[in-house]
């Protein structure tokens, strides 16, 4: 090897291309990013290659995702920096190393996550050198690491959602040291670019706009466990974006908690929301813009009016509603009001007719009488979702809503069903609304029941299922919409 390469003297744009094998390690690494995780990306790089050479095998690598679409993009910037390294993915977790990015929204995602460690703890048993990493939401509350530490104690890495960007590092300490890694930061305010990132479509990609929410609904923990709104800059936004229509993606989704809040952090003069969309939508290439999620309490006119004269903002809105009780909605500090919901939701109408709405609903928040679930119905008929992401409510501890009076099980129960059976209904109807036109359908994948046809959305997110084989994958096709079957159609090329 006729020389090393030191990271001190590299910039940003260079080090997508830099050949790890080559990186000088035997300095001191260094210590402004994102140079620094690519020196133990080197690191972890040697560690991989003599294991493999031990085994006489590759090593391999699962990361199972919990939770979200931003979860689902923090998993792909973790398969991108294990695939740097020299580990083959794989989707079994019977691997040589396993991370589970968790999510707390719901008490169940962790009994889930708690669970399955079981099984890997059976997997390492068999593979004493595999290694057990978790990070995510649920890793930023004190009790589960507490109970992670006393029951679980084989897990090797535990991260928070904070300090993801530091991956390569705590994987570097994960195989150099002995004993439970636990690193969780309270808070940061840094955002890291340009780390690797191995995408699941090649057609289509999240793009974080923004991390952490400042709303605290009393239900939700996720402020406690993901911090405070910290927005990108909108030239680095840009150019990840355009960095992706040159890799051939024709579909971006931005994503953030609230995305209505995007900028808001960073003064007076900073770019909004939809004035970030007007930008997005000059990039050639991208055919097609979504984003969630917008909170319903400053979804402004302005960003309506850029949806509505919008030939590539997808016809379609996530407006999470949670309840139609403004009793409820104040418990929960949701900042709206039933009217206020309905009047917004008329305009959106009102300005873009073929949009397609889409809500969020809990059923059973502490207080919620029978009036109370009849006020949430009356605004599913008036409003006509559809769809509508319908749970039942889920108690956090360390939230306030947590300290107030449960309602008692045969009441949610009975408030959930009428719900569901009203979202049904009237979705149903409002789906159909389509069929015998022909649209552009973006095909996603071939269909997991029938290999004879191929799956897509819509511009309204709605899936359409159609005769077709792989070489259509990640094309945008006319699609006569035939039948519609509850909520998605079957179809036909055009």
């Amino acid at each position: 090897m006729d020389f090393y390469i030191d990271l001190k003297n590299i910039g940003t744009e260079e080090l997508k291309h830099i050949d790890l094998d080559r990186v000088n390690v035997s300095c001191n690494p260094p210590d402004f990013e994102p140079q620094r995780q690519y020196y133990f990306m080197a690191k972890c790089r040697q560690i991989v290659k003599l294991e493999s050479e031990r085994l006489g095998r590759p090593l391999y690598a699962c990361s199972v995702t919990f939770g979200c679409q931003m979860n689902a993009r923090d998993s792909e910037k973790l398969s991108g920096i294990l695939k740097k390294v020299g580990f083959l993915e794989t989707g079994s977790e019977d691997a040589d190393f396993v991370i589970y990015n968790t999510c707390t929204v719901r008490d169940n995602a962790n009994q889930r996550v708690f669970g399955r460690l079981g099984v890997l703890n059976g997997y390492k048993k068999k593979n004493p050198g595999m290694k057990v990493a978790l990070c995510g939401c649920m890793m930023q509350e004190d009790l589960v690491i507490q109970k992670l530490r006393k029951s679980y104690p084989f897990v090797d890495l535990i991260f928070g959602t904070h300090n993801l960007y530091k991956f390569a590092e705590l994987l570097y300490r994960c195989y150099a040291e002995k004993g439970m890694i636990v690193d969780i930061w309270e808070d940061t305010d840094k955002i890291v670019e340009d780390l690797p990132v191995e995408r699941k479509y090649p057609f289509k990609s999240g793009v974080n706009i923004m991390f952490g929410c400042n709303n605290f609904c009393s239900y939700c923990i996720v402020p406690y466990v993901r911090g405070r709104e910290r927005s990108r800059s909108p030239e680095e936004i840009l150019r990840e974006v355009k960095n992706l229509a040159a890799d051939g993606v024709k579909e971006v989704m931005l994503l953030g908690q609230n995305v209505n809040s995007y900028g808001k952090q960073q003064g007076e003069e900073s770019m909004t929301f939809p004035e970030l969309l007007k930008e997005v939508e000059k990039v050639e290439g991208i055919e097609r813009i979504r984003f969630m999620t917008s909170h319903p309490k400053d979804l402004s006119d302005e960003l309506i009016q850029v949806m509505k004269e919008s030939k590539k903002i997808c016809r379609h809105l996530h407006l999470p509603l949670q309840s139609g009780s403004t009793a409820i909605l104040e418990k929960m500090n949701r900042r709206y009001t039933k009217e206020s919901y309905l009047a917004l939701a008329e305009k959106i109408r009102r300005e873009i007719p073929d949009i397609s709405l889409t809500t969020d609903i809990i059923v059973g928040f502490p207080g919620e009488t029978a009036q109370d679930a009849e006020d949430t119905i009356d605004v599913i008929k008036r409003v006509q979702f559809d769809n509508a992401f319908t749970f039942v409510y889920s108690k956090r501890t360390g939230t306030p809503a947590a300290a107030m009076e449960q309602v008692p099980d045969t009441l949610v129960r009975e408030n959930f069903d009428k719900i569901l059976a009203c979202v049904q209904e009237t979705a149903r109807d409002r789906v159909k609304r389509f069929e015998g036109k022909t649209l552009p359908v973006l095909v996603e994948e071939l269909n997991e029941q029938d290999s004879s046809l191929v799956t897509g959305r819509l511009s309204n997110n709605t899936v359409v299922h159609f005769p077709g084989d792989a070489s259509l994958i990640g094309q945008i096709v006319d699609v006569t919409l035939e039948k519609c079957e509850g909520f998605y159609y079957i179809g036909s090329k055009a």
